[in-house]
């Protein structure tokens, strides 16, 4: 559902453009002669049927807003105002799992049935919840392409019931397994003609020289339970021989898709249709190479031995048709296919809805967890489909998932569980009112699902008042007839009623048909007759409005289509349809194009405009940016599917959505070359560095090229790192002590050296009777004792 200030905003931008003074007010600029007229304009507009409704007033439009007609005296009773409205006619709640087996009273869709009321340009709105039930009934019907190059395939499939049977019955309880297989068309330039090769294709080929004739579709073994009858028929086939590399398997498909009572198909299950094939299928007129110019008539053709009869008369389906087929019978199409054409069915599954496609190994040994991993990935998703909708109705979707949060443009939910239940918003406009059927009817539904919404669509384009139409009406001069307050006068006569005819001249007052003073009577596309202007007749449109100043064909185009072919013209601006935004109608509001496979909006690195992804992040690209080896993400977005796909680890290992998510092809090498590529490293739980490359191929695909094992180094000792450490301080220590007592050394003898040379000098000087000092010392004796002695000695 909207918000509410989504809806307030929708509110204001209505006022802006209606209310007089302040923009275009299309209810009265539309000049509609009539209330049907008048309801077409646009949704707010309204009608007053009241007779003397602006008897008093000149130029007064009947049709208007309801508060600007209630203004100008209109009674409510006489206004006409209609809306679209939704009524729930049947509505069953969900089954939360299946009842016993009473399948026929699961409900995985609600409502069941609804009745919807349009007005044109009015949207009504309703939603639908989709639950998917636990252990539901599956029918698979495996169809195998039986060329030559399939022979390796056929001898690893001969068990292949058993084992089947034992994993989907993890899954279901009610399971059942048909088998089929197909070649191509028993014709030149498909197959081998010659006589010699009719009994036996491969007559003459060495490397296998015997091989059944050549078929077109043929199926052996009708939907059963017992799987020992599947590998029973298995082991009796052979495999055979066609001259062109491309299959018929659309022609295979297409008979398993509409031959209901002989293949046996089950209402109440899930219809699965497993195609497994190593090479790319014939389209729609590759026949005419063989003379075929009949188109496919999409109809059943088994014959009493169930071969395809009409292989050698019509040519190929078309993928349209294919789709077509498919969706009407609830089939979901599995393409189990060889590496090297992943592409190419890739592509064909976003044109064939409710497809999906998995690698198949050279010999087929993964095809058990190829269907269990394939249908495990339909049960995770929901996406609705319509049916045979009326061309005049719009219909927009918003989804809300697990997580709650609205999707508007897109109708699909992925990443689900069992017992989980969506929503879907859904709203309905129709742009004009039916003609040849007032009452038409559409569905909506699931993709491959039994259940479905029954929609019954009515028109709210007639006014209630003119169920009391009068004609020749005394107050339309009985030349008239008066409906809804207005004359509809007879051909010839103009006036509100019917008192002029045209070309009358007796009235000259022209005022009522200027828009302005100075202005050209009528605008200069129409004549003014009865104070009223006949507008002109133009090869490229219409002219309209009360002084023909509109017209239906002067809007925007868009590479030369009036507004886009997306909107209506309406004087000069286009009214886009549900759906479409811009000048010109070109810009589309759908989001799902633009949702990646991971479910993000661009893959996060973009915005969605126009229905188209506009990438901001440098060097991303793709239809929605999933492509960006230079981005600082895309080591992260690879790291998950190398770990899941190589190793098995990783937050994707134990997810479902590891095979839908990643299907790049992943190459394993001894040694890693970065020529033109982005490496890509990270450390894994053991302390290992595991290194891979990044780059887009030529076709679009992504490459990994990973190395086959991550690259794992002895782990350090702790002892001998102490050890080490321990000796390093050492070391340093001893050097430096070493440094130390150098230098102390070399100081010390230089010490000695110069002590040793002073005394040798003193030695020298005191043992040479040739040297005398050059200083002499003189001791003066003071003491008065010693001149006493000398005194009493004789000296006096």
């Amino acid at each position: 559902m909207r918000s509410p200030w989504s809806a307030a905003l929708c509110c204001l931008v209505l006022q802006a453009l209606l209310q007089p003074g302040r923009g275009l007010n299309v209810c009265t600029s539309g000049s509609a002669a009539s209330c049907a007229e008048c309801l077409l304009i646009h949704p707010s507009c309204a009608w007053c049927a009241q007779e003397v409704f602006g008897r008093n007033q000149t130029l007064v439009s009947r049709c208007d807003l309801v508060q600007n007609l209630q203004k100008k005296n209109c009674e409510k009773r006489f206004i006409e105002f209609s809306t679209s409205h939704v009524q729930v006619l049947k509505n069953i709640p969900l089954s939360s799992k299946r009842s016993g087996f009473v399948w026929d009273r699961v409900v995985q869709v609600s409502p069941q049935k609804i009745s919807l009321s349009l007005r044109p340009g009015h949207q009504a709105q309703f939603s639908l919840q989709v639950r998917q039930v636990e252990d539901y009934p599956v029918d698979l019907y495996y169809l195998m392409d039986l060329s030559l190059s399939m022979k390796d395939d056929l001898a690893t499939i001969r068990n292949l019931g058993t084992k089947l049977a034992l994993e989907m019955g993890k899954l279901t309880s009610n399971f059942r397994l048909g088998f089929g297989s197909f070649v191509d068309k028993n014709m030149s330039p498909f197959s081998y003609t010659a006589p010699k090769y009719q009994e036996n294709p491969c007559n003459g080929f060495k490397l296998f020289p015997q091989c059944v004739p050549t078929f077109g579709f043929r199926h052996i073994l009708p939907l059963t339970d017992q799987v020992d009858r599947f590998n029973q028929e298995v082991q009796k086939q052979l495999v055979s021989r066609n001259r062109d590399a491309p299959e018929g398997g659309f022609d295979a498909i297409l008979q398993a898709a509409v031959c209901e009572d002989k293949i046996g198909w089950r209402k109440e299950a899930y219809h699965l249709l497993v195609f497994a094939t190593d090479d790319v299928p014939h389209l729609a007129l590759d026949g005419r190479l063989g003379g075929l110019v009949r188109p496919h008539d999409g109809r059943c053709h088994l014959d009493d031995q169930n071969e395809y009869s009409a292989s050698t008369k019509m040519d190929y389906p078309s993928l349209a048709l294919l789709g077509e087929k498919l969706a009407e019978n609830n089939i979901f199409l599995i393409f189990a296919v060889t590496k090297r054409h992943y592409v190419i069915y890739k592509n064909l599954t976003a044109l064939i809805p409710g497809t999906t496609v998995e690698i198949l190994d050279q010999d087929s040994k993964n095809v058990i967890q190829l269907i269990i991993t394939a249908y495990s990935n339909i049960r995770s998703k929901v996406e609705l489909t319509t049916s045979d909708p009326p061309e005049d109705i719009n219909l927009s979707f918003t989804a809300t998932c697990q997580d709650g949060k609205p999707l508007p443009g897109l109708r699909k939910c992925a990443d689900l569980k069992l017992g989980d239940t969506v929503s879907f918003d859904v709203s309905v406009e129709t742009r004009s009112c039916s003609s040849n059927n007032p009452k038409q009817s559409f569905t909506i539904k699931p993709v491959g699902f039994e259940d479905r919404l029954e929609v019954a669509v009515t028109y709210e384009c007639d006014c209630g008042c003119s169920q009391n139409a009068q004609t020749n009406s005394s107050i339309c001069s009985s030349i008239g007839t008066y409906t809804c307050g207005t004359c509809h006068c007879e051909p010839g006569y103009l006036g509100a009623h019917c008192e002029c005819q045209e070309g009358d001249g007796n009235s000259m007052a022209v005022s009522a048909c200027r828009e302005s003073e100075g202005k050209q009577l009528c605008s200069g596309r129409g004549e003014c007759s009865c104070n009223q202007c006949l507008c002109y007749e133009s090869e490229f449109g219409k002219f309209y409005g009360s002084f023909c100043e509109c017209d239906d064909f002067s809007c925007a185009r868009h590479k030369g289509i009036l507004c886009s072919g997306h909107g209506e013209c309406h004087c000069g601006q286009c009214k886009c349809h549900a759906g479409y935004v811009g000048d010109n109608c070109n810009c589309s509001t759908e989001t799902a194009s633009c949702i990646a496979e991971d479910g993000k909006m661009c893959s996060g690195r973009g915005q969605c405009v126009c229905g188209r992804c506009r990438c901001t992040e440098p060097g991303a690209f793709g239809d929605t940016c999933e492509k960006c080896p230079t981005c600082p993400d895309a080591c992260g977005s690879k790291r998950d599917c190398i770990e899941c796909r190589l190793f098995g680890s990783g937050r994707l290992a134990d997810n479902q959505t590891c095979q839908r998510l990643c299907k790049d092809q992943i190459l394993t090498v001894e040694s890693l070359k970065t020529d033109g590529t982005t490496l890509c490293l990270y450390k894994t739980h053991d302390d290992c560095i595991m290194k891979f490359t990044y780059s887009e191929h030529a076709s679009g695909q992504s490459v990994l090229t990973a190395l086959k094992e991550p690259e794992c180094g002895g782990g350090p000792d702790a002892l001998m790192v102490l050890l080490a450490v321990v000796g390093s301080i050492l070391l340093v220590g001893v050097v430096l002590l070493a440094v130390w007592k150098l230098v102390i050394t070399v100081h010390d003898r230089r010490e000695f050296a110069r002590f040793q040379n002073a005394r040798w000098r003193a030695r020298y000087e005191a043992s040479n009777p040739l040297y005398k000092q050059p200083v002499s010392t003189h001791r003066l004796v003071t003491d008065l004792n010693m001149h006493g002695k000398f005194y009493n000695g004789g000296f006096h």
